[in-house]
């Protein structure tokens, strides 16, 4: 089914296809979800509208049940870094909010996240959420074939760090995907250009920074999932699964496959 090269699942293409219907899947419940955020509503509901959003196009969602965690998202607020539980929280004006999302279609996944505010962003908002989204794409722009695992994480540090005094999440970071959410390897947010594995065609990557408006420290709440950061301020998440192709990077949970923003950093991407 598919081809192993140092414990790493290469993906033909045509489960990479499976693995696009999975991110569109994706792309299409956090875009709903992205819509709905407003002042009064739950995060059990934004969770709500993914799960039927992913069960009506065939799919299920990937997180719930997952190591036993009760929800198909994760909704993370203010200080709340991952992994944050969907309930009965309502959200507020300047909230903060980071949305994870994971969908597994005919086997494979997709995994994606995104932050937003609760109405228009404060410039510090605004610039914080920026530099995490902008160090992401980084990221995703050096997923090619051919290059190192460390290149795409010295990319996401370097370009957050050129950004501002933010900081960096090192104990969490992206993965590998495919027949299953997580898998080897893990992909740092902080590493040196030029280190690391090689890539390689068929690979997919789950590439995800997490920036702090202030220290990079963080902690695991007693309910054993949510991490919040070390002195209460902002965090935010992005992430997008990307796979390897002999074409360049295929950003498999952005509806326009990545196209826009990789091509702005120079970077080919298939047709």
């Amino acid at each position: 089914m598919f081809r192993r090269r140092d414990d790493i699942e290469l993906k033909t293409p045509e489960q990479i296809e499976l693995m696009r219907r999975a991110g569109l899947i994706v792309a299409d419940a956090l875009a709903a979800m992205r819509q709905a955020v407003a002042p009064g509503i739950t995060t059990k509901e934004l969770d709500a509208l993914a799960e039927e959003v992913i069960r009506s196009r065939g799919a299920v969602p990937s997180f719930l049940g997952y190591h036993g965690f009760p929800a198909s998202t994760c909704i993370s607020v203010n200080e709340e870094v991952v992994h944050g539980i969907p309930g009965a929280k309502q959200l507020r004006e300047g909230d903060v909010v980071a949305m994870d999302c994971g969908a597994i279609f005919e086997g494979w996944h997709g995994d994606s996240a995104l932050t937003v505010t609760v109405g228009e962003p404060t410039a510090e908002q605004a610039g914080l959420l920026a530099a995490c989204e902008d160090a992401m794409w980084a990221g995703l722009a050096k997923a090619v074939v051919g290059g190192r695992l460390g290149d795409v994480s010295a990319a996401v540090e370097q370009t957050a760090r050129s950004r501002g005094a933010y900081g960096v999440v090192e104990g969490y970071g992206g993965h590998g995907i495919g027949s299953q959410m997580h898998m080897d390897p893990h992909v740092p947010n902080v590493g040196r250009a030029g280190r690391g594995m090689h890539l390689v065609e068929g690979m997919a990557l789950a590439v995800e920074p997490m920036l702090n408006l202030g220290t990079h420290k963080v902690l695991e709440l007693e309910d054993g999932w949510t991490v919040v950061t070390g002195d209460g301020r902002s965090s935010a998440h992005f992430e997008h699964t990307v796979a390897l192709t002999a074409d360049g990077p295929w950003v498999l949970t952005a509806h326009d496959g990545g196209r826009e923003r990789l091509s702005a950093l120079g970077v080919a991407t298939p047709a």
